[in-house]
């Protein structure tokens, strides 16, 4: 049996949401990551296909709920980071639907200046992100239809938005296993990294098989059979190899759970799956 969630009351063909129209770009007969990733949070803006191949990867994967939260857990905290290391600008490639604590707002309460720029090329995450996300008066935020593959285009227009002479934190949670081949993953980001001065940093969260072996393994497999995009795990490795270039942040490459945790009265928090590493441009 797949573990129940409380979720908010959702049509049977498509999201309910609070005076939105979906695009007719969206196409509700094929599952997407951010809609299941929406699904597995307890939110509302996903549809049939996501919700059924979302209880189909958490029968395989039962802790995928956690892996999740932990994912939203860890973003907050790495943008708390890079507020107390003086960072006041921000690039979210692979945004995701609008849930609590989004980037800006986290952001944003360190320093109400922050300027953010949200990327991804989900129909859905962009009309719900333009609707729903708004900033403090002292900062800025905009939103970007591009595709992570396209990194010269993201630079291009954020840019209009950031400053590129001054340091910018890049996050990319749950969006780089979506890039199959290791050489166009460390192209992207050998190109963002480029395009940003000294101390800039980039924050990844990325599936391996470390914790669970098999188990994530169909899980994925199960995700290429009827999701999309298709997507792949690393290893921490793999992943270290990716920041070659750039500094690693204490810990390294360690479970998102274990990545500067919230002091805990027993002991360090379990391993999940996630992993997450965070890097700082000499």
């Amino acid at each position: 049996m797949v573990p129940t969630r409380e979720v908010g009351p959702v049509a049977a063909d498509g999201p309910k949401t609070s005076g939105l129209e979906s695009s007719r770009q969206i196409d509700t007969t094929v599952s997407h990551s951010a809609r299941i990733w929406d699904y597995w949070l307890g939110g509302r803006e996903n549809y049939r296909v996501d919700r059924e191949l979302g209880d189909r990867i958490e029968e395989l994967l039962p802790d995928i709920v956690t892996q999740a939260r932990a994912d939203r857990a860890f973003l907050g905290r790495v943008v708390r980071f890079f507020g107390e290391q003086g960072i006041r600008q921000f690039l979210d490639i692979g945004t995701g639907l609008p849930t609590v604590d989004n980037t800006h707002e986290v952001a944003q309460r360190v320093a109400p200046e922050s300027r953010i720029v949200y990327v991804d090329n989900d129909p859905l995450v962009l009309v719900h992100a333009r609707a729903l996300l708004s900033g403090t008066p002292e900062g800025a935020i905009d939103y970007l239809d591009a595709d992570m593959h396209e990194p010269e285009v993201i630079i291009e227009r954020a840019s209009a938005t950031l400053d590129f002479d001054r340091p910018i934190a890049i996050t990319m949670l749950g969006v780089l296993w979506h890039v199959l081949d290791d050489a166009e993953a460390q192209r992207i980001i050998d190109r963002l990294m480029d395009a940003v001065p000294s101390g800039s940093h980039l924050a990844v969260a990325h599936p391996t098989t470390e914790v669970t072996g098999q188990k994530m393994e169909d899980a994925i497999a199960q995700w290429n059979r009827f999701g999309s995009p298709p997507g792949r795990s690393r290893t921490p490795a793999q992943l270290a190899a990716l920041f070659h270039r750039l500094e690693l942040v204490e810990p390294g490459v360690v479970s998102s759970t274990r990545w500067r945790p919230e002091a805990l009265p027993f002991g360090e928090p379990e391993e999940i799956d996630r992993f997450s590493v965070v890097g700082r441009k000499p």
